[in-house]
């Protein structure tokens, strides 16, 4: 067998899965496909400054580009549309010759991606107006299967939310699509009885957090590969007993306490600071006095317990506003984090950091370690555009159990076929 499998991550983001994958040394990820382009510039600065590739071979592999532009993205020769949105921000080679340019003669082995799940969330299906059911988001399955049908992977991994096993869109369900899409191009899924053994828990493997995650694996239909074998090795690497907390990610941080009195430097206002702190991003966003002060009292007090009214009572009385939802919460030291989300983008209220003293949402730093990002993966970016690609991520670690569970499972089967070559050999002596 080859000593490394060649893979395209598809919806690479800011490139969670594409780390784990490459921290398991067994794969070549030889194209990234994201449409925005803090989290191009993330993935690429990381190709460079760890994975050893020059910045113009990043340049190639980290493609900035509109998946739904399937064509385009395949064969190149970018329309004048794709050219003047993309192509300043890419190289040549791939706009002119798309994907099939860049590759050559590669075999790929192996295509994962996880599309935007917000379509498919329960969340927000419970808080959009239709309930995303006229979400473009809910077809992108289309264009990973069409890049899948091109390139004819031995294997695909499409990774997303539990949320996406309920969502019907069009009052079909949408798994049901997703399974006529792939049966269509020659590939299977677990079935419907079956697809519920997709779902597996984070934190059983070393992600110090509650988030369960969807992977749908794809094989042909007449592959060697069962897709069970795939399954079974990654429920294998799963360890309930010994997961990891928000101390284990987070708490050998410098601590970071409120100011007297925030200060302004430059065009930013400054609540918190640390006496020393030489920690890559991990710097709080600025909170006023109020929130400051709900932060501590929420903490102090275990207010994550109490009945719910009296959450919708305390946030009525510290900001005379009313609500029909909770608006805090924090994490607490000896358990996991609650899901990390996108919409840290926009408020830290619901991740408030366990220590009442700090009395400050987590930081970016704090986020990313959540995820299992290594501490010296650095997001470029505004600081919303960083808490959005690490809430958007696949955790590093589950990233790297699911490849170390593909490569076993090629390997055993490449190590059976050289068997079977031996049996037969002997039979026909």
């Amino acid at each position: 067998m080859k000593d490394k499998l060649n893979v395209i991550d598809l919806f690479s983001g800011c490139g969670g899965l594409s780390e784990g994958l490459l921290q398991f040394e067994h794969f070549d990820l030889v194209a990234h496909v994201e449409w925005e382009l803090p989290m191009i510039k993330t993935l690429r600065n990381r190709l460079v400054d760890t994975w050893n590739h020059s910045f113009e071979e990043a340049r190639k592999r980290a493609i900035f580009f509109d998946i739904q532009k399937t064509k385009e993205l395949i064969n190149g020769d970018w329309g004048s549309e794709s050219k003047k949105k993309f192509a300043s921000d890419n190289d040549e080679l791939v706009v002119n010759k798309g994907l099939k340019g860049l590759i050559g003669d590669k075999k790929i082995d192996i295509i994962v991606g996880g599309p935007p799940c917000q379509a498919y969330s329960i969340h927000g299906r419970a808080t959009d107006p239709n309930s995303m059911k006229d979400d473009y988001r809910n077809y992108l399955f289309e264009s990973f299967a069409k890049i899948v049908e091109n390139f004819k992977p031995e294997l695909f991994v499409f990774e997303n939310v539990p949320g996406i096993l309920s969502s019907k869109p069009g009052g079909i369900p949408i798994i049901e699509r997703i399974s006529k899409a792939f049966d269509s191009i020659g590939y299977k899924i677990l079935d419907n009885t079956d697809i519920h053994n997709s779902v597996f828990d984070c934190s059983e493997y070393s992600v110090p957090q509650n988030r369960k995650r969807v992977l749908i694996i794809g094989v042909k239909k007449d592959s060697v590969f069962e897709l069970n074998d795939f399954y079974e090795s990654i429920k294998r690497r799963s360890n309930k007993d010994n997961k990891k907390t928000v101390r284990d990610a987070i708490g050998f941080l410098p601590a970071i306490y409120p100011l007297k009195t925030s200060i302004k430097e430059g065009k930013k206002n400054i609540s918190h600071r640390a006496v020393e702190n030489n920690i890559l991003q991990h710097i709080p966003r600025y909170n006023n006095s109020r929130d400051i002060e709900i932060f501590k009292e929420w903490v102090r007090n275990k207010m994550n317990y109490i009945p719910h009214q009296d959450k919708i009572d305390f946030y009525y009385k510290m900001t005379k506003k009313k609500t029909l939802y909770s608006k805090y919460r924090s994490l607490e030291w000896d358990k996991q984090s609650y899901t990390i989300v996108a919409h840290l983008q926009k408020d830290g209220l619901t991740f408030i950091h366990p220590d009442a003293e700090q009395a400050r949402s987590i930081t970016i730093r704090e986020a990313a370690l959540l995820m299992t990002f290594p501490i010296d993966y650095k997001f470029i970016g505004s600081n919303a555009y960083c808490y959005k690609m690490i809430g958007n991520a696949v955790p590093v670690t589950f990233a790297k159990a699911l490849g170390q569970s593909i490569y076993e499972v090629f390997s055993n089967k490449e190590i059976n076929k050289e068997i079977n070559k031996e049996y037969e050999c002997i039979d026909s002596v």
